[in-house]
C-alpha cells in the first residue's frame, strides 16, 4: 500500500515543488519591487505602512480568485507577504497590552503580520503613551467586546489623545481555563482580566463555583501567575498557554460561542480612502430638547449610515455626555465630508478619531 501511495503522490509532489520554485522566484521579484517603492517613499517622507493600500490589494486578489483558496486564506497569506516586504523597507514597532500572550498581541500579529516588532505595555494608558512619545509607530487597543460592550478606558483615552485610528480588527475570543497540570486539584482561585471573567461568568458559576475570582491586568498576566502558582487557574487563549507552559483544563469556556473583541490601531498618520471605510468620531451637544436628533439629522440627509452610537458621561459634574459614533465611509468622501461639516456646526464639540478600512 505504501508503495502504491508513494507512486501516486510522487508526480503531484513534483508539481508542487515546481510551483513552489516559481512562487519563491516571484515573491523575491515582488520584494525587490517593494524595496523600490520604499526608496520612493523615503524621498517623499511617506509612511511605510499604508493600511488602505494593503486592504485594496487583498480585496482585489479576493475578487480575482476562483478558488479553492477561501477569501480568509488569501487575506492571511498576503498579509504576511506584505508584512515581510514592509520589514525589508523598515522595522516597524507596535505597542500592545502585554505581557506576551494577550489577545492584544494576537490582534497585532493578525493585523500587521508576524514581521511586526511588538512592544508589550502594562496598561492601555501606556500603549497610548508609547505611541505618543514615539517609542512605537502604532498601538493596538481593545475598544469593545460583543458580550461586555465598550472598553471604557480606551474610549476615555481616545477623547484625550492626539492620535488617530488607522485600522480595526474583529478578533474571535476563545477562552480556556489553564492550569499547570491540566486539572483543578488544589486550585483555589481563577485569575483573568475583568472582561474575561465577565465573559465566562455563567460557565464559572456552573462548573467552578468554589474558585475565588480575581481580576488582574491581562489574561497573559493571569497565565504568568498560574505558571508560578499551582493554586491559580487562568483564563486565557492558546498563545498564552503555549508561552507559559500551561495545560488546558477546560477549553472554550466563554459564555457566548461567537464572542469577539474589536481592536483599533492607533498612530499619528491619517489613513487614505480604501473604498471600504468607516469614520469614528466623538460629539457632544447642548443639554436641550431634541439636541441629539438635530445633531444626527445631517447624517440621514446626506445618506451616511451610522453603524455605532454609544454614550459616555462627560465627567464634569453635570448630566452631560459624549457620544461615540461610527459611520460608513471616509471623511474625504463628499457625502461624509458634507455631513461632518454640518454636524460640526451643530455640535458643542466634535472630534474625528479617524477614517480607516472596515474589518471584513
Amino acid at each position: 500500500m505504501d508503495d502504491e501511495l508513494n507512486t501516486r503522490l510522487k508526480p503531484l509532489r513534483e508539481r508542487i515543488d515546481a510551483l513552489d520554485a516559481q512562487l519563491i522566484a516571484l515573491l523575491n521579484q515582488r520584494a525587490a519591487v517593494a524595496l523600490e517603492v520604499g526608496e520612493v517613499k523615503k524621498h517623499f517622507n511617506a509612511p511605510v505602512f499604508r493600511p488602505e493600500r494593503e486592504q485594496q490589494v487583498i480585496a482585489r486578489l479576493q475578487d480575482m480568485s476562483a478558488g479553492p483558496l477561501a477569501s480568509e486564506h488569501i487575506s492571511a497569506i498576503w498579509r504576511e507577504i506584505m508584512a515581510a516586504s514592509r520589514a525589508l523597507e523598515k522595522s516597524i514597532k507596535a505597542a500592545y497590552l502585554g505581557p506576551v500572550g494577550t489577545y492584544s498581541e494576537q490582534a497585532m500579529h493578525e493585523y500587521f503580520g508576524q514581521s511586526i516588532e511588538g512592544l508589550p505595555c502594562p496598561s492601555i494608558d501606556e500603549v497610548f503613551r508609547s505611541v505618543e512619545a514615539g517609542a512605537a509607530e502604532f498601538g493596538v487597543v481593545p475598544v469593545e467586546n460583543s458580550t461586555e460592550g465598550a472598553v471604557s478606558r480606551t474610549l476615555d483615552l481616545l477623547l484625550q489623545t492626539q492620535l488617530t485610528i488607522g485600522g480595526e480588527l474583529a478578533l474571535p475570543i476563545h477562552h480556556n481555563l489553564l492550569t499547570l497540570n491540566g486539572g483543578l486539584t488544589g486550585v483555589t482561585r481563577v485569575c483573568a482580566h475583568a472582561q474575561a471573567l465577565a465573559q465566562c461568568q455563567r460557565w464559572l458559576a456552573t462548573n467552578a463555583p468554589h474558585l475565588e475570582r480575581q481580576a488582574v491586568s491581562s489574561n497573559a498576566e493571569a497565565a504568568r501567575m498560574a505558571a508560578e502558582d499551582p493554586t491559580v487557574a487562568a483564563i486565557a487563549g492558546d498563545r498564552a498557554a503555549t508561552h507559559y507552559g500551561l495545560q488546558v483544563a477546560y477549553a472554550l469556556i466563554q459564555d457566548d460561542p461567537h464572542n469577539r473583541t474589536r481592536f483599533v490601531m492607533i498612530g499619528k498618520e491619517r489613513t487614505g480612502v480604501s473604498g471600504h471605510d468607516q469614520t469614528s468620531l466623538i460629539v457632544s451637544v447642548a443639554n436641550e430638547p431634541g439636541a441629539v436628533f438635530k445633531l444626527l439629522e445631517p447624517l440621514a440627509r446626506h445618506s451616511v449610515s451610522m453603524t455605532r452610537f454609544e454614550s459616555r458621561p462627560a465627567r464634569v459634574g453635570t448630566w452631560e455626555y459624549y457620544f461615540y459614533i461610527d459611520v460608513e465611509g471616509h471623511r474625504d468622501e463628499p457625502a461624509v465630508a458634507a455631513a461632518l461639516t454640518e454636524l460640526g456646526q451643530k455640535a458643542a464639540f466634535l472630534k474625528i478619531l479617524g477614517s480607516y478600512p472596515r474589518a471584513r
